[in-house]
């Protein structure tokens, strides 16, 4: 069994009560994009974090509360920005769609 579940990551071992969470997916059409990188800005742009996308296009962050950009970098693609809100407690899911 792979780590992936249905609509995202596995958080087995994360203790969300506790995390504000920020994961998803790059896609290109149907396609994950297994070969992108996601930066993680905060609310002011300023750069916080950046992780590459797993091979089924997967990303996650581990953030404070608040209001953040992601901000997708893939081949043959210009920047893509999407805004997300984190919340201890809770996960953020966000589809990239490139």
């Amino acid at each position: 069994m792979c780590g992936a579940t249905r609509g995202g990551l596995s958080l087995d071992g994360v203790d969300v009560a506790k995390e504000a969470v920020i994961q998803g997916q790059v896609v290109r059409g149907e396609e994950p994009v297994g070969n992108a990188y996601v930066r993680l800005l905060d609310r002011t742009g300023e750069f916080t974090a950046e992780v590459p996308t797993s091979a089924t296009g997967h990303f996650r962050f581990f953030a404070n509360e608040g209001d953040w950009t992601l901000r997708t970098l893939a081949p043959r693609t210009d920047p893509v920005d999407r805004k997300v809100h984190a919340q201890v407690g809770s996960v953020a899911e966000v589809t990239v769609a490139i």
